[in-house]
């Protein structure tokens, strides 16, 4: 499952009305509701901008939902609706506002509006509701903060917790528990895709590559993508590799990596050369990969400062102090694909030449060849190509 990457707090005024000013506080100083109020909302701002700069939402424990008989206490005209239980347990939503459900809920499901024969995916998430803008007003000294249940058929907002979902086929007037948990059919209750609450990463990395991309190469660098967290929880990747047009400058400007194979770099035309150029001038590294033992190497070598105007370029192996070598991982020899070691050559900018098939041990290995160990150490030196892309590229716009 690739999970969203929530957008740290904004320091826009425009966008984020709740910037933080504090309350002057001096001797006869009349303490009124509203200086109250404000005194205390200056503690919650602070709380919410610390949770979004170290924290993502999501489930902290609890809230598993079951599939119920409609309750006995409930009209007659609610009996026909589908009801499940949200059971007790606390959430945190992109706040950082704490969603405290106390006791088991009941909650009626009323079947989707279908526009087509399509299925329909329907959500049910939770989210926090602040008691101070509540329209009823409570006249007790004290009140809870509460939350609200809710269903939807759009993709939960920042703000909604999602709790389950359903795949909805049209004629169908069932909910069921689902037989395997981790394989729900459509009309099961689907619990698979709900966050849990955790540390925030550093960045979010995105690789693109051009849209002929063979099927089997955009798997291998999807897998990559695909093991970022649990390899390197700082960094959270985006499985989806982008498909590029090179017609504009902007068609790249996402992607901290742009993979290029050596055939496909040798078929580029001279406007496709330009945004390239461009897009190493704001900081994206090209990884371009040819394979082991034809000479294709040579070429390559020759070509690159030639179509991309750099001008003398001088080709330089890893040394041991080279960022690619030491971060986040410590290689002291480079992977072996297949018994053969790849060579890497930089050119002390945002070109990364590989010699050999690392990407094809990021993916599945359809022949059983490789080893768990061999496919591991690939998938480290990857993640290390994508920190060097990042941390290029963020140094780069911190610079301009």
């Amino acid at each position: 499952m690739n999970e969203p990457f929530f957008p740290p707090p904004s320091i826009d005024p425009i966008k984020n009305l709740r910037s933080l000013e504090r309350l002057r506080v001096y001797d006869s100083l009349m303490i009124n509701a509203d200086r109250w109020r404000k005194a205390h909302e200056y503690h919650r701002q602070r709380q919410n901008i610390h949770y979004q700069s170290l924290d993502q939402p999501g489930i902290v424990y609890g809230l598993g939902v079951r599939k119920i008989e409609a309750p006995q206490e409930v009209s007659a005209q609610f009996r026909n609706m589908l009801w499940v239980q949200v059971q007790p347990g606390i959430a945190i939503d992109w706040e950082g506002n704490p969603i405290v459900v106390p006791e088991a809920i009941d909650f009626p499901f009323t079947l989707p509006q279908f526009s087509s024969d399509d299925p329909l995916t329907v959500y049910l998430v939770v989210s926090f509701r602040d008691p101070e803008n509540l329209s009823k007003k409570n006249a007790q000294e004290t009140f809870l903060e509460t939350f609200r249940l809710d269903q939807k058929t759009v993709i939960p907002i920042h703000g909604e917790v999602e709790l389950c979902r359903i795949l909805w086929e049209p004629g169908t007037t069932k909910i069921e528990k689902p037989q395997d948990v981790l394989f729900p059919k459509p009309n099961q209750l689907d619990l698979r895709y709900r966050l849990q609450a955790k540390s925030r990463p550093q960045a979010n990395v995105r690789i693109g590559a051009l849209d002929n991309l063979p099927q089997n190469t955009k798997d291998n660098l999807s897998s990559l993508m695909a093991c970022v967290s649990a390899l390197y929880p700082a960094f959270q990747g985006v499985e989806e590799v982008g498909s590029v047009l090179l017609r504009t400058q902007q068609s790249v400007a996402d992607y901290d990596l742009f993979y290029l194979s050596d055939r496909d770099f040798q078929t580029l035309k001279e406007r496709e050369f330009q945004i390239l150029k461009d897009y190493l001038k704001t900081g994206g590294v090209l990884f371009i990969e040819a394979p082991t033992g034809d000479r294709s190497i040579e070429s390559l070598s020759a070509l690159i400062p030639e179509k991309l105007n750099i001008g003398s370029l001088t080709w330089e192996n890893l040394g041991k102090d080279h960022p690619l070598r030491r971060q986040p991982f410590l290689f002291v020899a480079l992977p072996e694909i297949n018994r053969y070691p790849i060579e890497v050559w930089h050119d002390g900018g945002g070109i990364i030449l590989v010699e050999g098939e690392l990407s094809a041990a990021w993916g599945f290995d359809e022949e059983l060849f490789l080893s768990r160990n061999d496919i591991r150490t690939a998938q480290e030196f990857g993640i290390n190509l994508l920190h060097f892309a990042w941390q290029r590229r963020n140094l780069t716009d911190l610079l301009s």
